[in-house]
């Protein structure tokens, strides 16, 4: 594929939502629909925002490896990213991921102990648009 960081970039920044997998703690694979991410540098690193109290934070403690689906419903193309999570508390990511509405969910505001950060970091990917699939490692 031609331009591929640029093309999949351009699905990432379009999609509303994607699909996030992760492994629950018998091994059993958990998909969870996520809000758009908040940031991401190329293809490779994808920041989200969510709650530190919930099962998949829970769940990447203990496991960090992970999967991300983004979809373009419009050309019927998407890209699965595998990678691993890191589950950050530190507040200068919290702050830069910060967001005027988050304030809704996190009552606390960027301090609220129920507010962390996803690393995650893309290994490799399958890229599927026009009846093919498409098998790529990520770069650095």
């Amino acid at each position: 594929m031609k331009n591929l960081n640029e093309t999949i970039g351009k699905m990432i920044d379009k999609s509303s939502i994607c699909f996030l997998s992760y492994c629950d703690e018998e091994g059993f694979p958990i998909t969870k629909a996520m809000l758009k991410p908040r940031e991401r540098d190329g293809i490779k690193t994808i920041w989200f925002s969510t709650n530190t109290s919930s099962n998949k934070v829970r769940c990447f403690l203990n496991n960090h490896k992970a999967s991300v689906y983004f979809v373009d419903k419009r050309f019927y193309r998407g890209i699965s990213l595998v990678g691993t999570v890191e589950v950050s508390e530190k507040q200068e990511d919290k702050d830069r991921l910060w967001r005027i509405g988050d304030k809704m969910y996190y009552k606390k505001g960027k301090a609220d102990p129920d507010y962390c950060v996803l690393k995650f970091t893309a290994e490799k990917a399958r890229y599927y648009s026009h009846f093919k699939s498409e098998d790529f490692f990520i770069e650095s």
